[in-house]
């Protein structure tokens, strides 16, 4: 009964013996996978399982192959799981294994390649990678004795049903794989060559071919069927190698192939690159039709760029709208300071006036009242006229006429009524109080303007922040020195500064220079340029060099200067009654050039005070410069344009005179003991003359010792000078004196000067041969008299001329007996005295002295400061040629990016080859403007002791933006119509490293050459280093040379950033194209440290050569 209940459903039965028959049966059918017998599976539900264990064999084949890919293509291959899964990663697409499983009747695995096969296709793949022909080395299945249907492109064969194979054999290649042939399946590529099957790849589209009887090529592979053979039809795909070869089973442009047997166009809205296995969505504002290729990106690069130049004209035209405004700030603050500080000075002035009248009219009616009236008048009388006699100027009754009999009670009732209100007395009346008290004193008179309560009130610390204090105190202190200097014009300029500063004088250190047989001859060549020259420059003296041309003036100042390199000196030359190097005292000692180095793309006022700040002591309180400026500015007369640029020759600024009076004030500014100016009167009218001579005049009242070097002076400015040094030909001394007693010199040797004779001149005209001396003395002992006059000693070879025993035209010459050297030994002569100049020239450049000046300037930091703010004014005012810079580089991209598009086959090389010569060459043009055009100021600026290491990094900094900028204008163009597959970060990252390196270079041939050759080899260096990187790496000289060049690494960071986006189908062609490169993708971020340090050492190279190869 109780069985009754659980009866089986008789319908159960079958089912349940099926199942049992397939679950029992499974693991028979897998043991027969397992043991490669595919030939009695005849179960389509035990179909997915054995394509699940066919697949899972074909991954397993990584880790076979691991060790030989990172051994022979670790280059091309980073990681090989993920290169390998890119390539054959078919999961949830293993269609065509099924379908290829029921082709070939269960026996798939009897046709598959093994790890040997695979390895001897692509060995013989990479190592004919030149050869035309896709054929394969004869092997055991495929050579001339066997060559069965199977060896044809595109069909294969088994194995056998009686012969294992084992996939993961590396060592062997399976015998007797000649049964059975047949065409390929669907999905897999069979070489010709070889008997077995290996899948295709991701990315490529392998259908059945067709035959086309046309041509008689198997569509769409390019191979034919074997003649004679009539049972032989169209395969498979036959060959999978790079694109040049093997390109007909690369996914087509314009479609994805999701599976290697399944090819789908593009929709609408997306592209398909060659090779894709899926579409790829187009960016916004882009336009995608169906079957396209690549998406329009042109729209971003307009939209980058058109970004780009509104933010760079915003950044020009407000900073220049910026300088502009602030300069005018500052103008109307120092407009107003100054207006303020004539008032004050005029109402001093006036009330100064009007105490003196009214103490003199006090003084008269006393006496005439004492005359009018007796001794007996009343004590209010006597009380009035004493009020009267003694009435302090700075009372409201000195400024009144005096008063009647009668008006004291009315003046006592007003007192009374004030003293009731308890007003207390105004800051005038403060002030008039003070200077009754005080005449001669300013304490009172305190309006801001800078006397001496001024500091004593001032607040420590930040004091006088603000422009408009600076400019009061510096504007009432000039208002002061002028006044004084009207009212004490014995004074010195000493005084009077300590008279407007209250006390506080500011001296200078005293250099006296003296000379003793001062002698320079020309190295390798035994020329004497000064030769017995004695005297001695005092401090407090302007002192003028004059004499014919030729006759060593500039010579003597770079003597006394220390500049002079290439001579062997004799003589003395003594500092202070010391012997001690000249360049000890550098910091103190202005020396003025000839030439005007004056910065153009600056104002008067700019160039002016960026020299005060790096060559006045660090010590000294901002106000105290400004007011040197202002001082230099006011007595050089440059009030008009001190706002105004200098100017080039391209940009008309400031006229010549103006300009000369800036080159002297450079030098001013920085307050030294010493100045020596080269003709800084030539080019200047008589007035222009006079007026920086009158500066020079005040700056020898501070105890400054000048000497100048003059033509020409008119008979006014001639006076102006205390001493004279008349120098004749040969560096000979014909007058060192009193400017004053040359003439009466002159007189006591028989020479006069003619009525309405500049004596100057007629001096000049007689040591140039020009004047014939009114008496016996002829011009060559014009030096040997002077000799004579002083006691000096006189040379062995002008004793003729003490002795008078010869004239010019009989005189005997040394040098007559001397032999006649031969072409070579001059040659030699020449060459040797090249050589010296240049290693004194160098020595000269490393000479280091200790710093006796006693001033300490700012330091490299401060300095780098005030270069950087130069520079970068600089820069905003060239911003045309910024502009210029930044248009030929969108057009260079522009045109590379349409012409030499980035295409797939070879990674781009060939744009991003031109992009290589077109970024170093116009950015290194670009870059030689940064040291090639002032190399005269740098010059003169070092040798005054400013910092190089400043003036080097300031303008490196500054070249910055550039490097940052240049390449996001240049790929703004390149990159949207190239449309490479990097990533524009990568390309933008190589670009910038490539940029920072090629201005390295350029500073180094900017520095080291002239401005033409530095140009012509920018332009050839990165072709030729181009063409030494791309050429064949076969030759051993240049695989170094080419490994050498910053040319090759930018390239291959170029292709490599653009290779590693290539996988899948694309693999071998990648591995391919590194190889006859020999680039490696492990390397890119090795090529970018290259390419910085590249950068880092030419700067280094280059600051080398600004310090050793400059002139001073």
């Amino acid at each position: 009964m109780g069985m009754s209940g659980s009866r089986i459903n008789p319908c159960w039965v079958p089912h349940a013996f099926l199942f049992l028959i397939v679950v029992l049966g499974l693991p028979s059918r897998i043991q027969c996978v397992d043991g490669d017998d595919y030939s009695r599976t005849g179960n389509l539900a035990a179909l997915p399982v054995v394509t699940q264990l066919i697949y899972g064999r074909l991954s397993n084949l990584t880790t076979v192959f691991r060790k030989d890919i990172e051994e022979k293509f670790g280059f091309c291959i980073k990681d090989a799981n993920l290169d390998w899964n890119g390539a054959f990663d078919f999961t949830g697409k293993l269609d065509f294994l099924t379908n290829c499983i029921k082709k070939t009747k269960g026996d798939l695995t009897q046709r598959l390649c093994t790890a040997a096969e695979i390895k001897f296709y692509f060995r013989n793949i990479f190592e004919r990678q030149a050869a035309d022909d896709n054929y394969l080395k004869p092997n055991r299945n495929c050579n001339l004795t066997s060559w069965v249907s199977g060896c044809e492109p595109g069909w294969g064969c088994s194995v056998g049903q009686d012969q294992k194979i084992d996939l993961r054999n590396l060592k062997s290649m399976p015998a007797s794989r000649t049964h059975d042939c047949q065409p390929c399946c669907e999905g897999f590529f069979c070489p010709q060559g070889i008997t077995c099957m290996i899948p295709c790849p991701l990315g490529s589209y392998c259908p059945r071919a067709k035959l086309n009887k046309t041509t008689g090529i198997c569509d769409p592979y390019s191979y034919q069927i074997p003649p004679g053979k009539r049972n032989h039809t169209c395969g498979g795909a036959d060959i999978w190698a790079d694109v040049g070869r093997s390109s007909e089973i690369f996914c087509s442009p314009g479609s994805y192939c999701p599976h290697t047997t399944r090819k789908l166009p593009c929709r609408s809205g997306h592209y398909c690159r060659m090779g894709s296995t899926s579409a790829k969505r187009c960016l916004k504002f882009t336009s995608c039709n169906p079957n396209t290729e690549n998406q329009n990106i042109h729209a971003y690069g307009i939209v980058l760029i058109a970004a780009l130049s509104t933010l760079l004209l915003i950044i020009y035209n407000c900073s220049d709208q910026v300088l502009t405004l602030r300069e005018r700030r500052q103008a109307k603050s120092r407009e107003a300071a100054a207006r303020h500080a004539r008032e004050t000075a005029q109402a001093r002035q006036r009330w100064i006036s009007a105490k003196n009248v009214a103490k003199k009219r006090a003084g008269g009616l006393q006496e005439q009242l004492s005359r009018t009236f007796s001794r007996k008048k009343s004590a209010r009388q006597s009380e009035q006229l004493k009020i009267l006699g003694h009435a302090k100027p700075g009372t409201d009754g000195a400024l009144l006429p005096p008063l009647p009999p009668g008006s004291s009670s009315t003046s006592k009732q007003s007192a009374s009524a004030s003293k009731a209100k308890k007003k207390e007395p105004s800051n005038l009346t403060k002030m008039l109080h003070s200077l009754e008290e005080d005449p001669d004193s300013h304490d009172g008179f305190n309006l801001e303007i800078g006397d001496k309560n001024m500091k004593k009130n001032m607040p420590k610390g930040k004091q006088m922040h603000t422009h408009s204090q600076i400019f009061k105190y510096a504007y009432g202190q000039l208002e002061k020195e002028k006044a004084m200097q009207q009212q004490n014009k014995d004074l010195t300029f000493s005084g009077v500064i300590s008279m407007a500063t209250g006390g506080e004088i500011r001296t200078r250190p005293v250099i006296e220079v003296a000379f003793k047989d001062l002698t320079l001859t020309l190295k390798g060549k035994n020329k004497h340029l000064l030769r017995c020259v004695s005297g001695k420059l005092m401090p407090g003296r302007v002192s003028a060099v004059m004499g014919p041309s030729g006759a060593g003036k500039t010579t003597f100042l770079s003597a006394l200067a220390g500049k002079v390199t290439g001579c062997t000196m004799t003589g003395l030359i003594l500092i202070n009654g010391k012997v001690e190097s000249m360049d000890s005292y550098k910091k103190i000692i202005g020396f003025v050039p000839q030439d005007d180095i004056v910065h153009g793309n600056l104002t008067v006022e700019e160039n002016l005070r960026f020299s005060a700040r790096c060559r006045l002591s660090a010590d000294m309180p901002r106000p105290d410069k400004v007011l040197v400026v202002e001082r230099v500015i006011e007595c050089l007369g440059l009030q008009a344009v001190r706002d105004s640029l200098v100017g080039t020759v391209e940009k008309r600024g400031i006229s010549g005179g103006q300009r000369k009076r800036v080159n002297v004030g450079l030098e001013m500014v920085m307050e030294p003991s010493l100045l020596i100016l080269d003709e800084p009167t030539t080019g200047l009218d008589s007035s222009s003359s006079q007026l920086l001579l009158r500066a020079l005049r005040r700056e020898a009242l501070e105890g400054v010792n000048i000497c100048m070097v003059v033509h020409q002076p008119s008979y006014a400015l001639f006076k102006m000078f205390d001493d004279l040094i008349l120098l004749a030909k040969g560096g000979l001394t014909a007058y060192h004196g009193s400017a004053k007693k040359v003439e009466e010199y002159f007189v006591g040797l028989g020479i006069t000067v003619p009525e309405r004779v500049n004596p100057p001149d007629h001096f000049i005209n007689i040591l140039e041969g020009i004047v014939k001396p009114s008496s016996s003395v002829t011009r060559e002992q014009l030096p040997v008299r002077w000799m004579l006059h002083n006691g000096y000693t006189i040379p062995p070879d002008m004793m003729q001329y003490a002795e008078g025993l010869a004239t010019p035209s009989t005189g005997s010459n040394p040098s007559d007996g001397a032999t006649e050297q031969s072409f070579a030994g001059d040659l030699w002569q020449d060459v040797m005295s090249n050589v010296e100049l240049k290693r004194d020239h160098i020595q000269h450049n490393f000479l280091k002295s200790k710093d006796l000046s006693n001033r300490r300037t700012p330091g490299v930091a401060w300095q780098y400061r005030y270069f950087i703010g130069r520079v970068g004014k600089q820069r905003l005012r060239e911003g045309r040629l910024q502009a210029a810079d930044y248009l030929i580089l969108l057009l260079a991209g522009v045109s590379l990016g349409t012409l030499a598009k980035v295409g797939d086959e070879t990674f781009g090389s060939l744009g991003y080859t031109y992009t290589v010569i077109a970024v170093s060459l116009l950015c290194k043009i670009s870059a030689l403007r940064t040291f090639s055009l002032d190399k005269l100021h740098y010059w003169r600026e070092s040798a005054s002791g400013m910092s190089s290491l400043a003036h080097f990094l300031s303008k490196d900094a500054v070249d910055l933006f550039n490097i940052v900028i240049k390449p996001l204008v240049y790929l703004s163009m390149f990159y949207f119509f190239g449309n490479p597959r990097s990533s524009f970060a990568d390309n933008y990252i190589v670009l910038l490293c490539l940029v920072y390196c090629v201005t390295g270079i350029a500073y180094v041939l900017a520095i080291y050459l002239e401005p033409s050759p530095a140009q012509l080899l920018s332009v050839l260096l990165p072709v030729v280093l181009t063409l030494i990187a791309s050429q064949d790496k076969e030759s051993g000289p240049v695989k170094y040379l080419g490994n050498l060049c910053y040319t090759k690494w930018a390239l291959e960071a170029f292709i490599i950033a653009n290779a590693e986006r290539y996988s899948g189908v694309w693999l071998i062609t990648r591995c391919n194209s590194l190889m006859q490169s020999g680039y490696d993708l492990h390397d890119w971020s090795l090529c970018l440290f290259l390419l910085i340090f590249t950068g880092v050492v030419s700067r280094v190279l280059a600051f080398f050569c600004m310090v050793t190869f400059q002139k001073k």
